[in-house]
């Protein structure tokens, strides 16, 4: 396997430093009028609408393995590729791709820590227009590595070595922004926005390692036990699979389609 080019969670500075490696490719997966004005040198573009699929009412589901397959060949990556990923609005796009990278059994990749803000802010390169990659021939196998269903999810109900982290909104989590069949959580989660990892006086970097876990272990959102993450749809849950994997969480599920795949399953209890 190919040694990782850059720490999971990268610096504007490392990746600068790094810009012209022969296996690094960079994802800008912000909104495409920002991208064609403003973008890291030599960033490709992929738009959100193709690494998500949907059957409503379940949203933000798994991208089948051909089109995310056509996806990362046309923008020239490769198993061996690192991959960098960001976006203009927090990084949970960024994460998405990452963490169905994870699915798919791709082992380099990374987050640019604060994503567009953070390289902007700071002072570094960006170009305009649209930028080409060479056509490669990715072949996308899926793995179970990182990724659970309802029926799994169903089974692990009560399980105390399970912790399922809701990552909504609070109105939300109990319901009163109903935005599902059913309004409410999975039995026995627990709740924490994801936003709250964000620093937003920091140009939307995560906050400190140290302060992260202050927000989960009072939770029980512990690394020794297994960790299910979902929103609504696995975007904003993707962000902090990703965040919980940078400090050494293991045992890491996302849930694809998330409340609106369970909370309009009339059969499936809720709280």
């Amino acid at each position: 396997m190919t040694e990782p080019l850059l720490p999971l969670i990268t610096e504007a500075e490392e990746l600068e430093a790094k810009i012209d490696e022969e296996n690094l490719v960079i994802i800008d997966l912000s909104r495409a009028p920002i991208y064609a004005r403003n973008h890291i040198p030599d960033a490709l573009h992929i738009e959100y609408s193709q690494i998500v699929s949907s059957k409503p009412p379940s949203m933000g589901l798994l991208p089948s393995a051909k089109a995310f397959s056509e996806t990362l060949s046309a923008a020239g990556i490769t198993p061996e590729s690192h991959v960098v990923a960001y976006d203009d609005e927090g990084g949970a796009k960024a994460c998405r791709l990452l963490w169905t990278l994870d699915v798919a059994g791709h082992k380099n990749f990374s987050l640019l820590n604060g994503g567009l803000q953070a390289w902007v802010n700071e002072n570094h390169v960006t170009n305009e227009g649209i930028e080409t990659a060479l056509l490669t021939e990715y072949k996308v196998i899926y793995t179970n590595n990182g990724i659970i269903n309802k029926a799994e999810i169903l089974a692990k109900l009560g399980d105390p070595n399970v912790v399922f982290l809701d990552v909504r909104s609070p109105a939300e989590f109990t319901g009163s922004d109903k935005r599902a069949h059913h309004g409410g959580h999975i039995p026995g989660a627990v709740n924490l926005e994801w936003i709250h990892a964000i620093d937003q006086q920091y140009n939307l970097r995560l906050k400190e390692a140290n302060d992260l876990q202050l927000l989960y272990i009072p939770l029980d959102v512990m690394p020794d036990k297994e960790v299910i993450v979902y929103c609504h749809s696995h975007h904003r849950s993707a962000h902090s699979y990703i965040v919980l994997k940078s400090l050494g969480y293991q045992n890491l599920k996302g849930y694809p389609g998330s409340w609106s795949d369970w909370g309009n399953d009339p059969e499936l209890p809720f709280e």
